[in-house]
């Protein structure tokens, strides 16, 4: 009867907890048995981690074996835990007394040739070790991801023999030297400047990118509006290094490529509107991140926004307002962040053509009211600024392009947003009534402008409150450090057509 002890971490959404791994091996009927909630994926690790040893070329104990995966009562899922328990294994029946796994944690799926396999969330299990102080053994196809953990310890393998070389002291692993983050380039990809005519439209996207506002644009197609919301991203600072690590964590998770080469450009991304409710916030059997956490820090562009399912639209309105993704299972409840920009484009009716200057619209008034039902109040309250985009003229389209817009406009917002972190501490799009009042100063004719605009608009108090929260940036966006009525009126603007 013999016993080994080794530590692995198991994934729950972007939190990675530890978890041992004994393995017993007694006498009686051979068998192997996992024990410790394990899904499907991890019971049959027995068959990978018994064809690993066997090809690598190391007994395989016939004996009765436990390997138990500790704590008892969290879910595993995964093939991660493949290599601490073939590890187990091997150092139970061979009697590796003198491996050193102490502070040693493994991570890894075997392939039934002993070849070691990516997993995901590989680095938040990184940043996870190295905040209790361990050392991470992994895949070597995980290398790049793990580099982005500063001052961890972590090393690469490509086969389990390769790890059972290293714990023997025959031959040492190479450490994978932490690297820094591939800078933002000096210039966004996709530049302003690309976009014709559009000035209310560019101004409007201005506002929503220093204030992280949520932007829908209404017009025709071939106006602009999927090249405006294109270019958001390109408006925004740099994502700072916890933030970027914190987005590199989610795409891993979410088995991303992206995860192993991040940059500090803001996410964007823009999903098809025939995108279930669960990939758009997230979910399904094994809960993984969705769309809005993906784009986390970052821009959500949803085009043909009336063509998305209700149950995905109305699914948006609770992370809007708190900045998380919360996903209920009978055992667990998992929490991802998904602190995004909205931004929404459509059509003004089925066909596309209304208010284009032509008679090609043929929609009737119902279908058009149908069309708009679509989305419901809730939800279209929750977007700040509400704008037209016209068809744009030949002329404009005739005339030259400057070569570069997008970096004046990102100074401008870096700046106001600068303003906005040290006011509050939040961006203004993100504060809370009671803060918002203590940034807001109302004087006689600005109270009285936004009250006429309440009554004839029919405003909520969450519509009224979200105006000032724009005039509030556009202030900003001045330099002001109280709001005047021309600010309240250009918000109303923003916001109510």
């Amino acid at each position: 009867m013999s016993l080994a002890s080794l530590l692995c971490r198991g994934q729950t959404g972007l939190d990675s907890y530890v978890v041992t791994v004994e393995v017993h091996l007694s006498g009686g009927l051979p068998s192997f048995a996992i024990t410790g909630l394990a899904a499907a994926a991890v019971r049959e690790s027995r068959d990978r981690v018994r064809a690993a040893l066997q090809t690598s070329g190391y007994d395989f104990p016939v004996s009765r074996i436990t390997a138990h995966l500790g704590p008892a009562d969290v879910p595993k899922q995964g093939g991660r835990f493949d290599l601490a328990i073939a590890l187990g294994v091997l150092r139970a029946h061979a009697k590796k007394d003198n491996w050193a796994t102490g502070r040693i944690e493994f991570l890894g799926e075997l392939a039934l040739n002993g070849d070691l396999r990516s997993i995901t969330g590989a680095l938040p299990s990184v940043l996870a070790a190295h905040r209790d102080g361990r050392a991470v053994v992994l895949p070597a196809a995980n290398a790049d991801e793990a580099a982005l953990a500063p001052e961890s310890e972590v090393y690469a393998a490509r086969h389990l023999s390769e790890v059972v070389r290293h714990l023997d002291g025959a031959a040492p692993l190479p450490r994978v030297e932490p690297r820094e983050v591939r800078p933002a380039e000096t210039a966004p990809p996709l530049d302003l400047a690309d976009v014709r005519g559009q000035a209310f439209a560019k101004r409007a996207l201005t506002v929503a990118a220093a204030g992280g506002h949520n932007l829908l644009m209404t017009g025709p197609p071939g106006s602009g509006k999927s090249m405006l919301a294109e270019r958001l991203s390109g408006l925004l600072p740099p994502l700072p290094r916890d933030d970027m690590l914190r987005v590199a964590s989610i795409a891993s998770v979410a088995g991303e490529r992206s995860a192993a080469n991040p940059t500090q450009w803001p996410p964007f991304r823009a999903p098809h509107h025939t995108c279930s409710a669960a990939a758009l916030v997230g979910g399904g059997s094994r809960p993984r991140p969705g769309e809005i956490s993906l784009a986390h820090r970052g821009v959500l562009f949803l085009d043909e926004l009336p063509e998305f399912g209700r149950d995905a639209l109305e699914a948006l309105r609770e992370p809007l307002e708190s900045g998380l993704a919360r996903i209920s299972r009978v055992h667990e409840q998992i929490t991802f962040p998904a602190e995004f920009q909205l931004v929404a484009a459509m059509n003004p009716c089925p066909c596309g053509f209304r208010g284009d200057g032509t008679d090609r619209c043929k929609c009737s008034p119902t279908r058009i009211e149908q069309y708009g039902g679509r989305i419901s109040g809730p939800l279209l309250d929750r977007f700040d600024l509400q704008i037209d985009v016209p068809r744009v003229s030949f002329d404009d389209i005739a005339e030259p392009a400057a070569s570069r817009e997008s970096a004046a406009v990102r100074a401008l917002v870096t700046s106001a947003r600068e303003r906005q972190l040290e006011r509050g501490g939040r961006l203004n799009a993100r504060l809370d009534a009671r803060a918002l009042w203590r940034a807001v100063t109302l004087g006689r004719a600005e109270r009285a402008l936004l009250k006429r605009a309440a009554d004839r608009f029919r405003l909520s108090a969450r519509s009224t409150l979200r105006v000032l929260k724009v005039a509030r940036t556009i202030a900003d966006l001045a330099v002001c450090d109280s709001i005047a009525a021309e600010h309240v009126a250009e918000a109303l603007q923003l916001r109510c057509r």
